[in-house]
């Protein structure tokens, strides 16, 4: 699918998406709990509905109704195959989590996924006595636990979420284990693994983030789980009022543990006019300044935070491009060829990305079938002068499907 967005001003409030990455983890935690949890407030984007196909292939019941899902976990595998669609968390939370069973278990996965590599996790769940073999690196993975704890060190620069499983799958292994990672990205995001764990009864000592100490033998408890409203998808929302809007998004808590609330430092820095309340953001269409960012804890930001530079006018400086090779696109590359169709020039030097605010034309976008370039375009457009077409927008299905219906919402002249 295509779409067509014309240049429109946007007003009115909207609420945010919910968290996929809380989702994923609370699906995660309740499928290792005995007894019935309650997930209230779930995503039911691409990556989310993943999480809950695996879970429900390693045992758990699931049943969804309205704005809840009830999963009755520690049930038996019913599959041997776990599909991880093109989810980089599914993968690397689930692998640790297949591994406490006693029977080859073989994970997979299509699109991009299949791109992404896989050795550490090889190298992780082999250093704790589990057979695991991937495909020269990449998928699939065959893996046969059982994973029994014990000491690993990992290697945390390109992504924390292998280690967001290892924290999940260890607490319920027999012996205790010690977990050792050097250069830890991301770290926002093993803060919110870590909230979750809490909130379902388990415990896990952190030394900085260098070591993890985890007692074995724990007893996941279920629990009612409210997730909470999503900074990735909502930073679009908020650069969209910035560029041409006067907008409020509901649901966004400056106190969240997520990393991609670092929009709200952005939009300062650039100038946007920003009311921030307990449960909302308010950001009015604004005169923006260039701005620095260092986006290397939270590289998903990296293209609502272009869509916003290409309106500043100067340079711009968003740093951490080393960690957008391995996601659903190369997306350094991605930004830097689809914006420049749009008159904006990108350049990258060394791990920083340039980005010189000017005149957003018309044109014609490749999405790279990632969500998050699809978005950036979209948000793009709105204080562009002419329309923009994005090829394959479907793809904001991957974590928001109602991204497009929320800009129609708000006022933007939008066909498919």
């Amino acid at each position: 699918m295509d779409s067509y967005i014309v240049p429109s001003e946007i007003r009115g409030s909207i609420k945010a998406p919910p968290s996929k990455s809380m989702t994923q983890r609370a699906i995660a935690a309740a499928l290792l709990a005995g007894g019935e949890s309650t997930i209230i407030n779930p995503s039911h984007c691409d990556d989310s509905v993943v999480a809950m196909n695996i879970a429900s292939a390693l045992g758990a019941e699931i049943r969804s109704e309205s704005d809840r899902l009830f999963i009755t976990g520690s049930g038996q595998i019913k599959d041997h195959q776990l599909n991880c669609g093109e989810s980089g968390l599914a993968i690397r939370m689930f692998s640790p989590i297949a591994a406490l069973n006693d029977v080859e278990i073989t994970m997979t996965g299509r699109g991009s996924l299949t791109k992404r590599p896989m050795s550490m996790i090889e190298d992780a769940l082999g250093q704790l006595g589990v057979k695991c073999k991937s495909n020269g690196g990449f998928l699939p993975v065959k893996i046969k636990g059982p994973l029994k704890g014990g000491t690993c060190k990992t290697d945390g620069s390109l992504s924390s979420q292998l280690l967001t499983g290892l924290l999940m799958a260890l607490p319920v292994a027999e012996k205790d284990s010690v977990v050792i990672v050097n250069n830890l990205k991301s770290k926002p995001y093993i803060d919110m693994t870590l909230q979750v764990l809490e909130r379902f009864g388990i415990n896990i000592h952190r030394k900085d983030y260098t070591s993890f100490h985890i007692p074995g033998n724990q007893i996941y408890q279920p629990r009612s789980f409210e997730v909470e409203g999503d900074w990735s998808g909502g930073a679009f929302l908020l650069a969209a009022g910035a560029i041409n809007g006067d907008i409020t998004v509901e649901g966004l808590r400056p106190d969240s543990r997520q990393s991609d609330k670092a929009i709200l430092d952005v939009l300062d820095s650039a100038g946007a006019r920003t009311t921030i309340l307990e449960n909302s953001i308010s950001v009015k269409r604004s005169l923006l300044k260039p701005f620095f960012f260092d986006a290397t804890e939270s590289p998903d930001l990296f293209p609502p935070l272009v869509a916003i530079a290409a309106y500043c006018p100067g340079i711009s400086t968003i740093k951490g491009v080393s960690r957008l090779i391995h996601k659903e696109s190369n997306r350094s590359r991605a930004l830097v060829t689809e914006f420049g169709k749009l008159n904006i020039s990108i350049e990258t030097e060394g791990d920083n990305m340039m980005v010189k605010g000017g005149n957003v034309t018309g044109g014609e976008i490749s999405s790279h079938g990632d969500h998050r370039i699809a978005m950036a375009a979209a948000v793009a457009a709105l204080g562009a002068s002419g329309k923009i077409m994005i090829r394959e927008s479907h793809c904001v299905a991957k974590s928001y499907p109602e991204f497009f219906d929320d800009l129609r919402h708000l006022g933007t002249m939008l066909y498919e």
